[in-house]
């Protein structure tokens, strides 16, 4: 006997890419490296004026500012949220990545890598595996919060 075809959000989603993920998280992830790049880059000029961790900070808001224009525009475009809901919802996911990028990109950059030998380049490794740690926590809050379709 053949089953009836489901008729719910799930089966109504993008077909599984690469290793299960939808097509929408490969947008995503491309979309999340621009706005990476923008955020890795602007610490860098923001280190020349201010100490490490602020700079990650004020680089991860200018990030967040790319990211944010980008998802709504490219992935999330489907959104039925209002704007004020997408930002409020944008600004508390990307607090909870702040926080997963500054104690990632702190605690390699003070502790980690010195203790493995690591002395070239220390800032910019530890902050770039900090930018890359809250892929997957980001994209799920944005989709089910950010820029959820009801």
């Amino acid at each position: 006997m053949e089953r009836p075809p489901r008729d719910d959000a799930a089966s109504r989603e993008s077909p599984r890419g690469l290793a299960g993920a939808s097509p929408q998280f490969f947008k995503f992830v491309a979309v999340s490296g621009v706005a990476a790049a923008t955020n890795f880059f602007s610490r860098m000029l923001f280190s020349l004026v201010a100490p490490y961790p602020v700079a990650i900070v004020l680089a991860y808001c200018l990030g967040m500012t790319v990211a944010f224009s980008l998802n709504r525009w490219l992935v999330f475009s489907e959104s039925t949220n209002s704007l004020r809901k997408q930002m409020v919802f944008f600004v508390l996911v990307n607090l909870f990545g702040l926080a997963q990028t500054l104690v990632v990109s702190l605690v390699l950059a003070h502790w980690l890598l010195p203790w493995l030998g690591v002395t070239t380049y220390v800032e910019e490794i530890a902050h770039a595996v900090g930018i890359a740690v809250p892929t997957v926590s980001s994209y799920l809050g944005h989709k089910y919060l950010s820029f959820r379709r009801h």
